[in-house]
């Protein structure tokens, strides 16, 4: 029926995926987003078109022929948004795009406040490389396997990353999902944690009656509305899924046996290092067990997962030097990277960039960010993120600083990173944040490789 998908915000990760999934099937895909990015760039090879001028004339000028998705971080103020709502063209947000892709196919979604990105990703893997069906995927981030954050298939299969965030992922009808966790977040959408839960407790209902709810163990899940079979997961305590026989090895690694309703799989290893990613092995495996993929296969594909980029993404590993680049913007995030980093590192000096993500999120989480952040032996703040919001009075970065406990903390300006980076004697460093100081990544490592 359309020849034309515009999407405005197209440089989002979730966006992007949808506009590589139409190009794909033969549409003729451009759009809009605020900023260039490395993301962007790789679009406009693929032959996107991009630009990044709040331009309404560059709208694909056939109204009949043309499909609008938008992301709902982009403001409603926005021209081109507000042209395409006046002119009458058909529009919808990115959530209700995919779930409209998802409805006609046995959708595996994962789900959480966090660590669903490389639980999803390692699925994904898993039928591609352990099936001969594989899957389409929607992915949350740039799989370090394949490059890209969508997986194309003839498949009945389709993974998807089930975002919370505006309450995206209840668009989402799934076979089976997964809930890796229900922490307070997002709550310049939600409010409070309460309407946090009772969002993933519609999500969970969501699921098909014949099918599987995959929560971690201990997640605050309503399940008196859910129809479908509710299961646990868990890092080592039993379960339904757990690890068992967990044996740390060089580098971060673990060995492990995966047991579940059927048995266990033996010598299980997951093929990037820290804890976390042994239950997020757990968690995947365990979808992938339900949709009846073989347990060898698994173990197979589980040991060639190389991650997911800006997911506890070590750049530098030498006795000299080590520098990991995280995604994490939520205090449980930080604190669970900061221990891998802690085991895996044992013994070095960590030194922690952080970029807080929204006002409302530092408003709302200073004290916990504050504790989360004192783990680490020194601290280099920059200033918040906005993303999405406009200032609000009084919240800043040093909300947060003023609160960590450790004394080797300062605030920095952008431009000042890179030299204040170098003014220093680096041991282990971590960069954190879900903004623009990825932007920084190739300086750092490229300093840090030759210093």
């Amino acid at each position: 029926m359309y020849d034309n998908y515009y999407f405005i915000g197209i440089g989002g990760i979730g966006m992007s995926a949808l506009a590589r999934y139409f190009k794909y099937i033969g549409k003729n895909v451009s759009g809009y987003d605020h900023t260039p990015s490395r993301l962007t760039a790789q679009l406009e090879s693929e032959g996107i078109m991009v630009h990044y001028d709040d331009r309404p004339d560059l709208v694909p000028i056939n109204v009949d022929k043309t499909f609008v998705i938008y992301t709902p971080a982009i403001p409603e103020t926005l021209g081109e948004l507000q042209f395409v709502r006046e002119k009458g063209y058909s529009i919808c947000k990115r959530s209700r795009a995919l779930g409209e892709i998802a409805s006609d196919k046995d959708c595996l979604a994962v789900s959480g406040t966090h660590g669903k990105t490389t639980t999803s990703t390692l699925l994904a893997h898993i039928f591609t490389s352990a099936t001969q069906q594989k899957c389409t995927a929607f992915l949350g981030g740039i799989s370090k396997n394949y490059h890209t954050n969508l997986l194309m298939s003839h498949s009945d299969v389709l993974v998807a990353e089930a975002d919370e965030f505006d309450r995206s992922f209840l668009q989402l009808h799934p076979k089976i999902a997964v809930v890796t966790a229900i922490d307070a977040d997002h709550l310049d959408i939600y409010g409070t944690h309460e309407a946090v839960k009772e969002a993933f407790a519609q999500f969970a209902s969501q699921v098909a009656a014949d099918g599987y709810v995959v929560a971690k163990l201990g997640a605050d899940l309503d399940t008196s509305g859910i129809k479908a079979k509710v299961l646990r997961y868990n890092y080592d305590k039993p379960c339904d899924f757990y690890a068992s026989d967990i044996t740390p090895l060089e580098g971060g690694y673990f060995s492990f046996t995966l047991n579940h309703p059927g048995g266990r799989i033996a010598g299980c290893k997951v093929g990037i290092p820290g804890w976390v990613n042994v239950e997020n092995a757990v968690a995947a495996s365990a979808v992938a067990l339900l949709y009846g993929v073989e347990p060898e296969a698994i173990r197979q594909a589980v040991a060639t997962f190389s991650g997911v980029e800006r997911r506890f993404d070590i750049h530098v590993n030498t006795p000299r030097v080590a520098y990991i680049d995280d995604y994490a913007h939520h205090p449980a995030e930080i604190a669970s990277a900061i221990s891998s980093i802690r085991e895996i590192f044992a013994g070095r000096n960590l030194c922690g960039i952080f970029q807080p993500h929204l006002y409302t999120r530092t408003r709302d989480f200073a004290d916990e960010f504050a504790a989360a952040l004192s783990g680490l032996d020194s601290l280099i703040m920059l200033p918040i993120y906005p993303a999405r919001e406009l200032p609000i009075e009084g919240v800043n970065s040093e909300m947060i600083l003023d609160k960590v406990t450790i004394k080797d903390k300062m605030l920095v300006e952008k431009a000042q990173l890179m030299d204040t980076i170098k003014s220093r004697k680096i041991d282990c460093l971590v960069t954190f944040g879900a903004g623009d100081v990825d932007r920084f990544v190739p300086q750092i490592e490229e300093y840090l490789k030759n210093v």
